[in-house]
């Protein structure tokens, strides 16, 4: 999930940051409905890596070359050690890590399933398009959150090198056999149909993250605000695709 690139229309985080976002754990977490939200926010995101680091272990098997194979193997690791530290995290806040996450099993797994990849450009795709929406979607979210969370939030979504190698590729495969480049466009306009129902789905049935996203928790999005971080979300996919040489 967390092995995208950054894009140019992700909020920044605020120069001068007020309410939560001015707040450090310690402080914002005496608020309960917050802490909460945090805990579920940082329990899809573990779930969300831990998934990550299992499906690029997987999509190693497809690689075509032994450095290919390789180089997703470095890819894992990193995902598998942003894991690590939202484990830790989870843990130094008192939380069972694995009770945190599991009320966002289902929907991830659901989504991993519906979009298999069938060979390795299409999981090459995924990872840099579907995946990358996820990111997007965390960063918009990050904005709000307290000084420490955010910080830990940003850097469990850094590009772990998987961007600029998908880019590569997919590039490459489209100059050498063009009528590929139909095919995974096709793929990426179903994965970012996925990516934003799976978003919806993470939040739909915990109660203290959708109150965050819509402004029951001070510094929250507005519905109107939710509204126009989609579109940035969106925007952002079209110059994905635009870099992969696809048409959005």
């Amino acid at each position: 999930m967390t092995s995208s690139d950054k894009s140019d229309n992700a909020s920044d985080t605020p120069a001068e940051p007020t309410g939560i976002a001015a707040q450090d754990w310690a402080t914002a977490a005496a608020d309960p409905q917050y802490r909460a939200a945090v805990v579920d926010l940082l329990g899809a995101l573990a779930y969300g890596e831990l998934a990550a680091f299992e499906r690029l272990a997987e999509d190693a098997k497809l690689a075509p070359t032994l450095a290919d194979k390789a180089e997703l193997a470095k890819m894992a690791s990193a995902e598998f050690h942003h894991f690590e530290r939202l484990r830790d995290r989870l843990t130094e806040m008192g939380e069972e890590p694995t009770l945190a996450m599991e009320p966002f099993v289902a929907a991830l797994d659901g989504f991993h399933r519906q979009t298999a990849p069938s060979d390795w450009l299409e999981g090459l795709v995924k990872a840099y398009v579907g995946d990358s929406i996820a990111s997007d979607f965390y960063r918009e979210v990050a904005v709000r959150l307290d000084s420490d969370t955010r910080e830990l939030v940003l850097a469990v979504l850094d590009d772990t090198g998987h961007a600029e190698f998908a880019v590569e590729k997919v590039r490459a495969a489209i100059d050498a056999v063009p009528r590929v480049g139909g095919r995974l466009a096709l793929w990426a306009r179903r994965l970012m149909g996925e990516a934003l129902s799976q978003s919806q789905r993470v939040v739909a049935d915990r109660d203290a993250l959708s109150t965050m996203l819509v402004g029951g928790v001070a510094d929250g999005f507005d519905l109107a605000e939710v509204g126009r971080m989609f579109s940035r979300i969106t925007e952002a996919h079209t110059k994905r695709m635009a870099a992969l040489g696809l048409a959005a």
